[in-house]
Order: C-alpha cells, then structure tokens, then sequence
C-alpha cells in the first residue's frame, strides 16, 4: 500500500511539474491603424494569447468620420467593413472571429441586420444582440468581435 500512495505522489509531482503555465499570458494593447483615432482612449484591437479583442465598430466612414447614410442595412455593412479592416491590419479575417456582440438601437431593427450580417459571417461566430437607447455618435448598430488567430 505505501508503494502505491508513494507511487501515486511521484506521478502528480511529475504531472504538475509538466503542465504549462498559462497564467503568463502577454496582453498587448495595439495602436490603431487609423491615424485620426491615435488620441482615442481605447484600443482598436487588445491581443490576450491567441486571442484578439476588437472594440466595438458602428457604420461610420473613416475617412469622413461620418456615419454613413442608408439606414441599418447600410450601416451595419460600413460596421463589418470597418471590423474587417481591423482584422486586415492584424493580419486576419472575418473567418477568424469567434464571437460577436450586436447592438442595434431598435431591436425592429434586427431582421434587416441580420441579412446583411450573415453576408460577411458563413461560419457563424457565437452571437450576443440586444437593443439600447442611445448609441454613440447617434448609431444605429454597433458591433464588436473576439478573433483567435490560428496560424
């Protein structure tokens, strides 16, 4: 019996002594690649591991800094071409998002989102939508995602 307590105490040793500590993880806090937003008090993308973080995006033309004009359709597809020009600059994809938060400023909103959203979407990130009152810059939609890099 002692043989086989000692045994079993040499194997856990020898088991925890080999596990990888991921607790050491390195965050990085990306600079935009939108020189107009270098002063924004937030990063455009923060890198956690494998995993990148976006800030939520709406349907604003960059190089206006206006919201475009069209209604939800058109928003929410300045929103998604302005998340996947986050994820160009990080060297990635819309198939590399894994999970997206949706916020519409009215949930009758949604099917009309939605159409566009999955254009840009064939393998189905996990998703979060809800309506709020008051979105930023008067928005309609704002969107933001949770990328893993694979490669």
């Amino acid at each position: 019996m002692k043989k086989i307590y000692l045994f079993t105490i040499l194997i856990s040793i020898f088991y925890s002594c080999n596990q990888k500590n991921n607790s050491n993880t390195e965050i990085i806090f990306h600079d935009t690649h939108e020189p107009k937003k270098v002063n924004a008090p937030f990063s455009d993308a923060v890198q956690a591991g494998n995993l990148y973080f976006l800030s939520g995006q709406v349907g604003m033309n960059h190089t206006t800094r206006k919201l475009v004009d069209g209604g939800i359709e058109a928003e929410t597809k300045q929103t998604l071409e302005n998340i996947k020009a986050v994820l160009e600059h990080h060297n990635m994809n819309m198939n590399d998002v894994v999970k997206c938060t949706v916020i519409l400023s009215d949930i009758n909103d949604f099917t009309a989102f939605n159409k566009v959203y999955k254009t840009y979407f064939p393998n189905k990130p996990a998703r979060t939508t809800f309506a709020a009152k008051g979105l930023a810059v008067g928005a309609k939609i704002e969107i933001e995602c949770v990328a893993a890099r694979t490669k």
